[in-house]
């Protein structure tokens, strides 16, 4: 049976399973994506070893002609995959389960293989938040960097922070940045090791599910939010971040 949520422009979902075609599916993670409007935060943790499986943040962009069809971005990834197309085709299934079909690079065998695969999503209720029972407040932020100048390469500290109502994530990982000499384009030549924090909400506070890296990462605790607007320019711990989405309910 579908999760019933309020109308929203959010989205809070768990993987079911995976399967590489045509081997059996499984599931090894606790997943959890929050997507906002138009963009999202995903954090997946290896049951067996409490690590990291894959930490991702981006863009959600669905296909003008087939909404069915939803491409993600990915401005951060603790595999560096910055640069796979990340399409997938989601179809309904009777339990009101989605099934994601598509290819990906499987990170598992040696070279990485583009391969087929399926995934099982569930759309999660909303968790309470601070704000009460049946409303709150659901955003995606992204840390603010300089442009680089023609042939600069620098590391930038990026990091994306997700609140869906009572369920908070944010991820943190060192890139270098290169702006190559006769371009407007800046790249993503590499990432470090990803770190993530996972908080939840119940009526004694905010408690953190997931500490996981090497950089502590801001609480929500420690963020004094309000009525933003995307594009605005927030501060987090002393740093500048940009509202890439942003809604109450």
């Amino acid at each position: 049976m579908a999760i019933q949520n309020p109308p929203s422009q959010s989205r809070l979902s768990t993987r079911i399973s995976l399967r590489w075609v045509p081997e059996p599916a499984f599931e090894n993670t606790d997943t959890i994506v929050m997507s906002v409007a138009g963009w999202y935060v995903d954090l997946r943790v290896d049951k067996d070893t409490g690590a990291i499986d894959w930490a991702i943040a981006g863009r959600r962009v669905v296909d003008d002609k087939d909404s069915n069809r939803v491409a993600f971005t990915h401005e951060l990834d603790s595999r560096n995959s910055f640069d796979a197309v990340d399409c997938g085709t989601f179809s309904s299934l009777p339990n009101g389960d989605d099934l994601e079909e598509g290819e990906m690079p499987r990170a598992d065998l040696p070279g990485c293989p583009i391969t087929r695969y399926e995934e099982v999503w569930r759309e999660l209720r909303f968790r309470d938040g601070p704000e009460g029972h049946n409303k709150g407040v659901s955003w995606v932020l992204e840390s603010k960097s300089r442009p680089l100048d023609e042939g600069e390469e620098v590391n930038v500290e990026r990091t994306f922070i997700g609140r869906i109502w009572g369920t908070y994530l944010a991820l943190r990982q060192v890139q270098t940045h290169n702006r190559p000499k006769g371009s407007t384009t800046t790249i993503v030549k590499e990432g470090k090791d990803v770190s993530a924090r996972r908080e939840e909400w119940d009526a004694s506070g905010w408690h953190v599910k997931h500490a996981l890296g090497p950089d502590a990462l801001p609480s929500m605790n420690a963020i004094k939010g309000g009525s933003w607007e995307p594009g605005q320019t927030v501060m987090v711990g002393g740093n500048e971040y940009t509202v890439r989405a942003f809604e109450i309910v």
